[in-house]
């Protein structure tokens, strides 16, 4: 199929996806929904056509280091070109193409191998590449970061670590049941915020007066030096986990131990492979290796999982982390992390209760969603973090704001401002406000929205 050159409509971006698996796929599914001009590049027919028969996009068969295949793309009208195949040094080669022949447009690369990791800098630096990303290593990240929250089902984090976004289930006779958002004062001696309440499949951003339920679903945004108290507060008591099991000893599960190690934590890796065991013994020498097959019953016994006190099955294979979570949610205390790769059955997975989820695809695609909507639409603010909440139905967006956004020095009871929004917070130089109607947004700060809306890429969009 040949390309469409145009260039993209006023507000839309042009974008090349070079790489069309389950991070190329996502991207193309959010960009499209989002707007944008997409023409994805891969060397699969198969993958050409199927995924033109689902979206509305342009698709070139072939290497997409090649630069008759990038210019028969569009290369010259393209904005944006983000290489996601499976290898790190072609999408490294293909963006460097891409930005000497393609003018002044973008280039985001992903990059996986641990080899490079201490380089990313270096590398974005030097190919003048605006992003590159590594989708197993901010997985680790997120686990950790569930890891020392280990009562929350998500952990998200804002304002360069000083706010964090935390969801769990309310539990059975909970204090919490009964209890309306403006009675929540009473249990909480800190600044907090409910963003959202899933119940029964449905959404809301609760007002004062909703009530909370039994079983639903809350998110809370609290300073991070303040949200082990939110749990304190309403007896959902818990400390970081100090050990942990991992099964599977691939790329994500070298990340998270590592990190997990540098926290002083204890740390377990059941891996099949010998050869793979030896490499990881001389990477992480104060980590536990077993050789072994992690779907074993009786290995996971004998190695004590019943002594540990976080498990996270981080193997190649969807299927088997699943079953693997299943099996160590019957050990009463056993923080249990999934991650899910390629599976997409999202209403079969939430009805598993499999508790934390993490999906590396989407922690790519997000932070990469959140790059286009700064470089499409930047009047007065840029687009700093974004993270989508129940499966897409609400987003949280932190902006950046400039002395020209239309909201600064304005009182914040005086903005109009859409429905179904909360301005959730506003770190000023590091110091978290969680603002009431007399406060206002100010040049330099950073503000999280949270909405049912989709698409903000600019502070001005909160407004009517």
């Amino acid at each position: 199929m040949q390309a469409n050159t145009a260039k993209a409509k006023p507000g839309r971006l042009h974008i090349i996806i070079v790489g069309c698996g389950k991070v190329g796929h996502t991207l193309t599914e959010q960009l499209v929904r989002e707007g944008h001009d997409v023409t994805i590049v891969d060397v699969s027919e198969r993958v050409i056509r199927d995924t033109t028969e689902v979206y509305d996009v342009m698709g070139i068969r072939g290497n997409g280091a090649s630069l008759s295949v990038l210019m028969e793309a569009g290369l010259k009208e393209a904005d944006l070109v983000i290489a996601v195949t499976g290898s790190d040094e072609l999408n490294l080669l293909c963006c460097t193409i891409a930005k000497k022949a393609g003018g002044e447009l973008a280039a985001i690369a992903r990059v996986r191998n641990p080899d490079y990791a201490e380089e990313l800098s270096y590398l974005r630096q030097q190919l003048g590449l605006s992003m590159i990303i590594n989708p197993e290593l901010e997985a680790a990240r997120e686990i950790a970061r569930l890891l020392s929250r280990p009562q929350a089902l998500t952990v998200s984090a804002f304002a360069k670590g000083h706010a964090e976004l935390v969801r769990f289930k309310i539990p059975s006779g909970n204090v919490l049941c009964g209890r309306s958002i403006m009675q929540l004062d009473n249990l909480f001696r800190f600044g907090y915020l409910v963003c959202a309440v899933e119940r029964d499949g449905s959404v809301s951003i609760p007002g004062g007066s909703f009530v909370l339920h039994e079983g639903d679903d809350i998110t809370i945004l609290a300073s991070s030096r303040d949200v082990h108290c939110i749990f304190d507060s309403i007896g959902m008591r818990g400390q970081a986990v100090k050990s942990c099991m991992i099964i599977g000893g691939g790329k994500s599960s070298y990340y998270l131990a590592k990190q997990l190690l540098e926290q002083k934590l204890e740390v377990k890796i059941i891996e099949s492979n010998r050869q793979r065991c030896e490499e990881l013994s001389n990477l992480l020498p104060e980590a536990l290796v077993i050789c072994g097959d992690g779907g074993d019953e009786e290995l996971l016994k004998e190695e004590g999982i019943y002594s540990a006190e976080a498990f996270v099955p981080l193997t190649g294979l969807d299927e088997e982390n699943i079953l693997l979570t299943l099996y160590a949610k019957r050990i009463p205390g056993l923080k249990t992390i999934t991650k899910i790769n390629r599976i997409t059955f999202n209403d079969v997975i939430d009805g598993l209760e499999l508790g934390s989820v993490v999906y590396p695809k989407y922690i790519t695609s997000e932070a990469i969603i959140a790059y286009v909507r700064a470089r499409q639409n930047s009047i007065g603010s840029n687009v700093e973090t974004l993270y989508h909440m129940f499966d897409n139905r609400v987003e949280a967006i932190e902006f950046h704001v400039r002395k020209d956004a239309p909201v600064c020095g304005v009182p914040l009871m005086q903005l109009k401002k859409k429905d179904n929004l909360l301005i959730a917070c506003i770190n000023r130089g590091g110091r978290i406000i969680f603002p009431r109607g007399q406060d206002a947004i100010m040049e330099g700060d950073s503000v999280i929205i949270v909405t049912t809306h989709t698409g903000f890429g600019d502070i001005s969009d909160i407004l009517l």
